[in-house]
């Protein structure tokens, strides 16, 4: 989780929304990426979506499992992709109480009616993720 909360750090600094993700598969390999959305002008560059990807590449694969790592709870998007990709757990940080869709609003991850089910823990690091988002939306809010 530490690293998911330096690469949202990254994204901070690059005027991305502070989001970081990181990817651990076959107990050993280790993806890291942070949002983009902003600089690829991509609304799908979520920090979830880029690492998945990334994994997929890398590995060969499109069955990922493992578990995924972010500082802010997935929307619909990455939640949805977060399913086809056969993740087995997802750790993070923060709720998003406006647009999370792993138990805030939604729970897609854990829809019994869908072929794959994730487990959840949240709340690790929740503090620092959050304040990470509240000084980028803060600084947004100067402008």
């Amino acid at each position: 989780m530490r690293q998911a909360l330096e690469a949202a750090q990254k994204a901070l600094l690059a005027g991305e929304v502070p989001v970081g993700a990181v990817l651990v598969c076959d107990d050993a390999t280790t993806f890291i990426a942070h949002n983009l959305r902003e600089s690829r002008k991509d609304p799908t560059a979520h920090a979830e979506i880029l690492v998945l990807q990334e994994g997929a590449r890398k590995l060969g694969r499109w069955r990922l499992g493992g578990t995924l790592y972010s500082t802010l709870e997935p929307c619909v998007m990455c939640a949805g992709a977060l399913v086809q990709a056969r993740i087995e757990r997802l750790v993070y940080g923060a709720a998003d109480l406006k647009a999370g869709a792993c138990g805030s609003v939604l729970d897609v991850v854990r829809d019994a009616r869908f072929n794959h089910e994730i487990e959840v823990i949240r709340g690790i690091y929740a503090e620092s993720s959050t304040k990470l988002l509240q000084a980028f939306f803060k600084q947004l809010r100067r402008k």
